[in-house]
């Protein structure tokens, strides 16, 4: 950051609401800021599916214990982080040094002076940890040695973002407690409810459709056709306004591997950054921190091999993070269309049906990955295993149907 962004009252770069779930709390929790951040968050107990007749739905997240995640401002999640760290006697923070290059075997990075002066300024450390985001410099480093696997993926979608104030009463204009969803086959809109009383609305859609919406008749004419029940509460003008004076912007997956070389470790974005629409970027960051000090934790009784730690890591976190930056994508699907669709309904039911009676046998894959500790590898596995249970069960069925009709055929 070019200045420390607890001095700002708005958040720097994109403000897509984070979405904290168990995998971020409890990394949270042993820090002791777990409470803090609960108390700031607003609980999102189930999605409110809106229909294009302005008709609404519920679609809860965890219909047997109830339980949620929160919506919590990437700003104060941000400046709550700085002012812990702080605390830290061994900690320093430095604002306005743009990294400008290094070694990775010494833990060597190089920054440019804050001030403006010639020359770089350098940091030695026994570790470095690149947290530095999706378009990562400590990454670009990495990219130089050999055997280091990288790709990236763009959508073809990319995304907006809106606001729905307060009422006039200074309350929320629509239900709290939900995640809201517009779902509409190729695109969509979703809003997260803010501890103002306003929402952060987000339009995921093509490009191509972007660029096809030039004027104010054709953006309300959209609106009014696909989002009739939110014009109301967007406001005509501020929707014009906030469509017009700014871009949509990219959403990019982005794998590699491994995490580490020589004294530098990759977390974060910077290792597996992906689209938001499972809500596991935050979360799958801070699952990276708790594993990571778990296993520096288990070193201080092991000789203090560092190496191998790193080289744990990688191995451990590279088959989770690919997973769920897979199922990230698959859920955009699953929101702006799926969610429509009666086989869905019907999966969800099954499954919900199934986590009632058989709790510690069948877990939906949203709980496994929302509300558990379950590795996202394992969570992939454990739904392919189900689908093939229900495909099993179902041909049986079939088999048992179609003997039966031919039996009552022959004795007729």
């Amino acid at each position: 950051c070019p200045t420390d962004p607890r001095l700002s009252t708005v958040s720097q770069g994109r403000s897509i609401n984070l979405a904290m779930s168990r995998r971020a709390r409890a990394a949270l929790a042993l820090v002791g800021l777990e409470g803090e951040l609960l108390r700031h968050g607003i609980p999102m107990r189930a999605r409110m599916i809106h229909g294009p007749a302005g008709d609404t739905r519920e679609i809860p997240y965890d219909q047997r214990t109830g339980q949620c995640i929160y919506s919590v401002g990437r700003k104060f999640l941000n400046d709550v982080l700085l002012s812990a760290a702080e605390k830290n006697p061994h900690v320093r923070l430095h604002f306005g040094h743009k990294m400008t290059g290094g070694d990775l075997d010494e833990g060597r990075i190089e920054f440019e002076r804050a001030d403006g002066g010639a020359g770089t300024v350098q940091a030695v450390g026994d570790l470095v940890v690149g947290c530095d985001g999706a378009y990562s410099g400590v990454r670009r480093l990495f990219m130089k040695k050999p055997m280091f696997n990288f790709s990236q993926t763009y959508i073809e979608h990319g995304y907006m973002e809106l606001r729905i104030p307060p009422t006039d009463d200074g309350e929320f204009a629509m239900p709290p407690n939900f995640l809201h969803i517009w779902p509409r086959g190729e695109f969509m809109m979703i809003a997260l409810p803010n501890q103002d009383r306003s929402w952060t609305v987000t339009l995921f859609m093509p490009f191509a459709q972007f660029e096809a919406v030039t004027t104010d008749r054709e953006l309300l004419t959209f609106f009014g056709k696909h989002f009739a029940d939110a014009v109301p509460l967007l406001g005509e003008e501020a929707l014009v306004r906030d469509f017009f004076r700014s871009k949509p912007q990219p959403l990019v997956s982005i794998k590699c591997g491994p995490y580490h070389a020589g004294r530098t470790l990759l977390l974060g974005d910077a290792a597996h950054a992906m689209v938001p629409f499972f809500g596991q970027g935050m979360n799958a960051g801070f699952e990276d921190v708790r594993l990571l000090a778990g296993l520096l934790d288990a070193l201080g009784g092991a000789g203090g091999d560092l190496p191998a730690v790193l080289r744990r890591f990688s191995e451990h976190r590279n088959p989770d993070a690919e997973a769920i930056c897979d199922l990230a994508m698959y859920n955009y699907i699953e929101m702006r269309d799926l969610v429509n669709r009666p086989t869905f309904l019907l999966r969800k039911k099954l499954d919900n049906a199934l986590y009632a009676l058989l709790p510690d046998v069948w877990v939906p894959l949203y709980n496994a990955v929302t509300f558990s500790d379950m590795r996202y590898s394992e969570c992939v596995r454990n739904r392919m295993w189900q689908d093939q249970v229900i495909r099993g069960f179902f041909l049986t069925l079939l088999v048992f149907g179609l003997i039966l009709i031919l039996t009552v055929f022959l004795r007729s």
